[in-house]
């Protein structure tokens, strides 16, 4: 589960009533995770009964003050939309089911089930366009030691999610997704035994600072063994099947 600090759950709490003086009784769940945008807010999901330009002009005067207080502009979603999109976003079900808190209403999470297939293909495109990034950003570094470093560095939350993504894939094929979120270290671990990445390699590039100023001490070489592990990457999740 998400570790929100005292203001931040004040900053939830206030972002409920909110959606309840604009929804009502319309308002059917409310639940709140960490994004993975390394900007520190809360984001969340409003599931509601009906959802018009009404609605959303009414909520517009309170966007402000959710941004003030670090809470992100709500996810809003009918039930019916929800479920029928996850086919469409996989990815960002599968980190909600995986990390979130219930605030009001019923848990519209609890029972939804993403099938593997569906993750499987996202992963594989997520897989392949951090690939491509990485040999298109050494090309504009022009080799240049300070800015591969940087793309290094920009790449580690991105690289994180990837595999976190991956990693709710069974390692033994079944039909429905893991639900857990892993430590660094265990991500590792797990493109060294199911992709043959050396640990060594991700543990660096995790390791990096988003500002670019991290203990790489040769960025080149460590790019170049990073392109490769995320070619690998890529063919692990090519090939695995359910």
């Amino acid at each position: 589960m998400p570790d929100f600090t005292p203001a931040q759950h004040r900053a939830v709490e206030s972002l409920a009533r909110d959606l309840e003086h604009v929804f009502k009784t319309r308002l059917e769940s409310l639940v709140v995770y960490a994004g993975h945008q390394g900007d520190g807010s809360v984001h969340s999901c409003a599931v509601v009964n009906g959802l018009a330009f009404r609605d959303l002009t009414a909520c517009l005067p309170m966007t402000e003050s959710w941004h003030r207080r670090g809470v992100a502009v709500p996810l809003l979603l009918s039930s019916d939309e929800l479920r029928r999109t996850v086919d469409i976003f996989p990815l960002e079900y599968a980190s909600i089911v995986a990390d979130h808190v219930l605030v009001r209403g019923r848990d519209p999470f609890a029972s939804l089930t993403i099938p593997v297939e569906d993750l499987r293909r996202a992963c594989e495109a997520l897989a392949k366009s951090h690939l491509i990034h990485l040999r298109e950003g050494f090309l504009e570094t022009h080799g240049e030691t300070t800015r591969v470093a940087r793309v290094i560095a920009a790449s580690a939350a991105p690289l994180r999610a990837l595999l976190t993504h991956i990693s709710r894939l069974p390692d033994q094929g079944t039909g429905e997704a893991e639900t857990f979120t892993p430590t660094d270290a265990s991500l590792a671990k797990l493109a060294r035994m199911r992709m043959g990445v050396p640990e060594a390699v991700i543990r660096e590039v995790l390791a990096s600072s988003s500002d670019g100023h991290s203990t790489i001490g040769d960025p080149s070489h460590l790019l170049g063994s990073y392109i490769e592990a995320s070619q690998k990457i890529w063919e692990y999740v090519d090939r695995w099947r359910a």
